[in-house]
């Protein structure tokens, strides 16, 4: 049932990748707006995430997994009735709150259940995955055939369901009491090179996503695909990382001496650079799938290397800092696209973002060695 609520979690936010941008195209927002409609809320996103990391390691994943439900069932009313940028805003910060407490409550989660961790974390996603493919697809039919506002009625239900099959799971182990800060644990845990390296890989393995919430829709409509082309070819991102979640998690390995992140960034950054390059849906598709294969393996590797270099009681807060890379990239990539858009036009837009890209696989391969200089096990801390 945890899977199941996940599943059904992300298809709902599959839906709203396609289905908030055009929305918002639709009352007409300038991609300046739009990418201020997907950053700004991330200043918000940055302090609850790490706040949703810390009540997950003293309250448990479950209780914060099930407030993310419901925080998705009110953004969905919430857009039925949402006009201009103000009322549009309001809804893409629940949506952020919902991300926000989900991701590192659900980490977590599957970093505690029996097996392998890297293959429990690796079903974790390829269900992420298949739930946003699912969402992203359906959602361009939606559109096209009910409208918008029966879409966001639909990504209510959805909440719903996710919240109910979230109440038939199982609570985990029961968490000691702290008497410290909320927020204290995360300075002795930023202090490790690790961490401060598995947030940069947080950062670039999160580029892809930030781009399909955001102007990958535009970019498809400006090329001329309609609602349900765009979802279906949208929805190749999360196959190919369906496909690197359960073909690689086995395989993952974190430490200095491999050199995953550093394909996996070039590879990210190739396919966000050649993606504009031809108006074709079969190199389009190819890029898809890349960039969600290198996505999806950079980050199975950050959830890897911070769960290996973190204790069970402070799991949540690290995963929460990799979230944070998340939020920095959900910040920074709306925003650098949508003045790029409105002055250059959205394709120069994807080459300066792939540029971006590559400069981090490069920060990522001279820094994997220095970030384990040292570094103890958890339990020698």
């Amino acid at each position: 049932m945890f899977l199941f609520a996940s599943l059904a979690w992300n298809f709902g936010l599959g839906m709203t990748w396609l289905a908030v941008p055009l929305y918002a195209h639709a009352q007409g927002l300038s991609n300046a707006e739009i990418g201020l409609l997907f950053a700004a809320p991330v200043i918000a996103q940055a302090p609850l995430n790490l706040a949703g990391g810390a009540y997950t390691d003293r309250i448990g994943g479950r209780r914060i997994m099930l407030a993310s439900c419901w925080a998705t069932v009110l953004a969905g009313a919430w857009f039925i009735f949402a006009q201009g940028f103000w009322m549009l805003l309001f809804g893409q910060l629940t949506l952020i709150l919902s991300r926000a407490a989900f991701w590192p409550a659900t980490w977590a989660m599957a970093s505690e259940l029996p097996g392998t961790r890297g293959v429990q974390l690796g079903r974790l996603n390829a269900v992420t995955n298949t739930g946003q493919i699912v969402g992203t697809a359906l959602g361009g039919f939606s559109l096209a055939v009910l409208g918008f506002k029966a879409t966001f009625a639909t990504l209510a239900v959805i909440g719903l369901v996710s919240f109910f099959a979230g109440l038939a799971t199982q609570p985990g182990p029961k968490r000691e009491r702290r008497v410290a800060g909320v927020l204290a644990g995360y300075w002795p845990l930023l202090r490790h090179r690790i961490i401060q390296y598995s947030v940069l890989c947080a950062y670039l393995s999160a580029l892809p996503f930030s781009l399909s919430i955001s102007f990958f829709p535009l970019l498809l409509t400006s090329f001329g695909y309609t609602e349900e082309s765009s979802g279906v070819l949208l929805a190749l991102r999360a196959v190919g990382s369906i496909a690197a979640s359960l073909l690689v998690a086995r395989f993952a390995r974190s430490g200095p001496e491999t050199l995953w992140p550093v394909v996996c960034g070039v590879m990210v950054a190739a396919s966000i650079g050649l993606l504009p390059a031809w108006n074709h849906v079969a190199p389009i598709a190819v890029c898809l799938l890349l960039v969600g294969a290198g996505s999806a393996a950079m980050t199975l590797y950050f959830q890897i290397t911070i769960s290996e270099a973190s204790r069970p009681e402070e799991r949540g807060s690290a995963l929460a800092l990799g979230g944070l890379g998340w939020s920095v990239s959900h910040f920074t990539t709306p925003l650098i696209m949508g003045v790029l858009a409105d002055r250059y036009g959205l394709v120069a837009g994807c080459y300066v973002i792939a540029v971006l890209a590559l400069a981090c696989a490069l920060v990522i391969a001279w820094a994997r060695r220095w970030a384990f200089v040292g570094a103890a096990s958890p339990d020698a801390r």
